[in-house]
């Protein structure tokens, strides 16, 4: 098989496998009870800990007001909780709460084993070559992004 040929058919196995993503987060999202935008805003918190509702935006790509929005619905459902900032009282922290700990877990939890089976069928310098892959991957997603927004109608 050429090179170019495996190009093409690595760019249409991430292709699939994005899609196979975006059918579980569907899935956990029903689930859960949200929808993706704040399924992703979730994973957010769960991640990094208590965000300012602005850092949050930036990093789930959303305007303040969707933002606003989404972080209103997790409250709602038990989700998220607004705290004031320990080390500058004047900060507003968003923080996903326990309650979403738990049915995270009990949704996500169990794909972390089985990822980990997968992985494990892989040598050290594959393993290597993956991760490489998947973290400039991840930077070409997010100067797509950025791109992408770029082009809206002003």
């Amino acid at each position: 098989m050429s090179k170019q040929t495996l190009i093409a058919e690595i760019t249409e196995a991430v292709v699939r496998f994005q899609n196979a993503t975006d059918r579980v987060d569907a899935a956990a999202a029903g689930v859960l009870g949200v929808n993706r935008t704040d399924l992703l805003c979730i994973g957010l918190l769960l991640r990094n800990g208590g965000m300012t509702a602005g850092r949050l935006a930036v990093e789930a790509g959303l305007s303040p007001a969707a933002t606003t929005a989404a972080i209103e619905r997790l409250e709602n459902f038990g989700y998220a909780a607004r705290t004031k900032d320990e080390a500058d009282r004047r900060r507003v922290l968003v923080t996903a709460t326990p309650l979403a700990e738990e049915r995270v877990e009990k949704v996500y939890g169990p794909v972390r084993p089985a990822g980990t089976a997968v992985l494990s069928r892989y040598t050290r310098t594959e393993l290597e070559t993956i991760h490489r892959f998947l973290v400039q991957g991840e930077e070409l997603q997010d100067h797509q992004a950025e791109r992408i927004r770029d082009q809206r109608v002003k």
